[in-house]
């Protein structure tokens, strides 16, 4: 059999319901750590849980993890890529925090 035209393949029911259940956990852990006061780490704690329910989703709904490993090389370099840009914006905004005006912008303490 060639590359060209690969075989379907079928996803047992048990492993789309364990995905489902742990995309579900991990909504419930989303929650509550937003309850949590981490401080500056809230934001990747929040982003973390996103990328791993992110990955849960393009590897088996998507059925990534059955595919050519370049597809999966394709997928890391991507969020790769995302997390540095998101880094560098996050980088950014720490120059602009003296001009913000308190009290007005999101997580700035009324003076």
């Amino acid at each position: 059999m060639s590359d060209e035209n690969p075989r379907p393949h079928i996803v047992p029911g048990r492993v789309l319901l364990a995905v489902w259940g742990g995309l579900l956990g991990l909504t419930v852990v989303t929650v509550a750590a937003s309850r949590i006061d981490l401080g500056g780490a809230n934001l990747w704690v929040a982003l973390g849980i996103a990328t791993l329910k992110a990955t849960l989703v393009a590897l088996i709904f998507m059925h990534l993890r059955w595919e050519r490993s370049f597809l999966g090389i394709v997928f890391l370099t991507g969020l790769l890529f995302v997390l540095f840009f998101t880094g560098l914006a996050l980088l950014d905004t720490q120059s602009y925090r003296p001009d913000l005006i308190p009290g007005y912008a999101p997580g700035m303490p009324a003076k």
